[in-house]
């Protein structure tokens, strides 16, 4: 037994944690190969390396995916100390390599100086597509920074085999990501990249993007659905996601075609950015009007929304919600209490099917199955739920009107 244990900890000293192994970068100056400031690494890699993480048969393991800046040419790289097979050769370590191969498209270099020599050819990078929009970022070190948002689409030259390296990164930074089909015509591509200088040149980095796909909605309109964003981790909290979503609800809101525009699945961070976005674009709008606010969601600000900025009725009710919290006072007790229970109506809706679903079950479920859902439907727990709900609800609120008021 003794024997055992003291083999099973050798045989962990050859686990690695995926996440910290890998090791990415943008590259825009060859010092940056070297430079550890510029590294930074996946938040997930389950998808490649198990629900844990982790690779075996490696000490030290490292693993290099290194990309020009703008046009992402890619370098791969595999490093370790030592191997499993060194000391036990009857176990095979993991693929890590074959894994990263899977997902990086064919074309990459695996040598460090073929790869600073492709940073030569950045100069020749140019974004894709169309320009939409053009923002500057001020940064402490850098001072006044200029940003671009481009629309591509799968017919640009280039474009196919670029969005191939780009969609890479969805891997590491988004849970539960898939890559995809590229070849549809009804995918529209929407581009970020900052513009700087480089030995007197104009240079340019991406900085990240969001695929849509265009639904079909009879008659004749359709529906704009966000699938995939991404804000790559060097330029994330600098406001680049409320740019880019902004820029891509304008775009489509000058199609006429258009009916609204959705998102797939989306996540918490994704619908507080939304939210953001969509209250900064409808708080001009007459219907959203601070008097108009206490009278309740109407349905002219139903239809203002949709018509103007093709935003739908749930996502311009959460619009009114937190228009009317940054118009009450909630020091009045009673004007607190008239917006609370406002609120608590809409977040009630789920509670109401779970009723009208357990009047179902009372015709069809025997006593002791009843007994159970009903357990999980208890009135007193369904008001605190509904309590703790409307709390975090009104707390996101109050970080979106702060963030607006900041930039007023």
């Amino acid at each position: 037994m003794a024997g055992v244990n003291t083999m099973e900890k050798k045989l962990a000293e050859y686990k690695c944690d995926t996440n910290e192994a890998i090791s990415l970068k943008l590259v825009r100056f060859p010092e940056d190969v070297d430079d550890e400031s510029t590294t930074f690494h996946p938040e997930y890699s389950h998808q490649l390396y198990g629900d844990d993480e982790v690779a075996f048969g490696y000490k030290g393991l490292q693993i290099q995916l290194f990309y020009t800046a703008g046009n992402l040419s890619t370098l791969f790289k595999v490093k370790y100390s030592s191997k499993v097979t060194e000391v036990f050769d009857c176990v095979e370590p993991d693929d890590v390599e074959g894994k990263i191969r899977e997902i990086v498209p064919a074309g990459f270099t695996c040598n460090t100086d073929d790869f600073i020599s492709l940073l030569e050819k950045e100069a020749n990078f140019m974004p894709f597509g169309t320009l939409l929009h053009t923002y500057t970022v001020h940064s402490e070190e850098a001072g006044e920074l200029t940003y671009q948002i481009h629309k591509a689409d799968i017919t640009c030259p280039g474009f196919q085999e670029y969005h191939e390296r780009l969609q890479t990164f969805l891997m590491w930074f988004i849970e539960t990501a898939s890559f995809i089909d590229a070849d549809d015509d009804r995918w529209d591509f929407f581009l970020v990249f900052e513009k700087y200088n480089k030995d007197g040149e104009t240079l340019y980095a991406t900085v990240g993007y969001m695929t849509v796909y265009n639904y079909y909605v009879y008659p004749d309109k359709t529906r704009p659905r966000v699938s995939q964003m991404l804000i790559l981790p060097p330029f994330q909290g600098e406001g680049h996601g409320a740019q880019l979503l902004e820029a891509v609800h304008r775009f489509y809101c000058s199609l006429p075609k258009v009916q609204d525009i959705t998102a797939e699945d989306p996540s918490e961070n994704y619908v507080k950015l939304r939210d953001y976005v969509l209250v900064k674009l409808c708080q001009g709008l007459p219907s959203f009007a601070a008097d108009k606010l206490h009278l309740g969601f109407s349905e002219d600000m139903v239809k203002e929304a949709q018509e103007k900025l093709k935003i739908n009725k749930k996502h311009a009710r959460r619009v009114y919600e937190i228009l009317r919290l940054r118009a009450t006072d909630m020091s009045d007790e009673d004007k607190a209490r008239e917006y609370r229970l406002e609120v608590k109506k809409r977040l009630f809706g789920p509670y109401r099917k779970n009723q009208r679903e357990l009047a179902k079950m009372r015709k069809c479920l025997r006593p002791e199955e009843l007994v159970s859902h009903m357990g999980q439907m208890d009135t007193q727990t369904q008001h605190e739920e509904l309590e703790k709900s409307y709390q975090v609800v009104v707390e996101d609120y109050r970080r979106i009107i702060e963030r607006i008021a900041s930039q007023a």
